[in-house]
């Protein structure tokens, strides 16, 4: 009789390890039950405007590397970590309509030249997007030419769980002080 138990006990146990998942794999895909909610494509165009010189910069060396070596001479050398705050307008022209402001962190990650890794919430003050954000945290390659991307990767408000991609370009680079002004196009995907 205990042999028939033992034996019956394992065959369940079997039976339910079989009907596990299994997530061996770099990714796991599920489908999702509720079809009722339609997804929305969203593009933006703005520019930001961001501040290292002056009275009143809009970005902030908040850390650095106690690293001596001083052969890098830029603007946010390797190791610098920067708070920010910066406007977000219509056009390129500082007095053009300002729209929302960018508010993170950006760190410079490379060694041999300047690339950032930042997280940054755009957020809009104005118009039909006025108290709702969208979230980036990628890197950036900054002084490559042309077109580079990040990745949103959230939002709130009307961009509620958002993701997508921003392309960005460089309107104005100062190498010597790191003003910058960053033309930016983002397709958001969100509920």
């Amino acid at each position: 009789m205990g042999m028939k138990v033992m034996l019956a006990f394992l065959c369940a146990l079997f039976l339910c390890l079989s009907t596990l998942p299994t997530h061996s794999a770099y990714y796991y895909t599920q489908k999702l039950q509720d079809s009722s909610t339609k997804e929305k494509v969203t593009h933006l165009h703005f520019f930001l405007h961001d501040t290292l010189s002056g009275k009143d910069p809009s970005a902030v060396l908040v850390a650095q590397s106690n690293n001596t070596n001083d052969h890098h001479k830029s603007a946010t050398p390797f190791g610098s970590v920067y708070a920010i705050d910066d406007l977000l307008t219509e056009g390129p022209e500082l007095s053009s309509n300002v729209i929302g402001n960018a508010q993170g962190l950006y760190a410079s990650t490379d060694k041999d030249t300047l690339s950032i890794v930042m997280y940054i919430d755009f957020g809009f003050t104005s118009g039909k997007f006025n108290g709702s954000s969208f979230s980036v945290f990628s890197r950036n390659p900054v002084l490559d030419t042309g077109v580079r991307e990040v990745a949103i990767v959230g939002g709130r408000k009307k961009f509620r769980m958002a993701r997508g991609f921003a392309e960005l370009k460089t309107q104005y680079f100062n190498g010597t002080n790191g003003d910058a002004i960053i033309e930016y196009d983002v397709t958001l995907f969100h509920h």
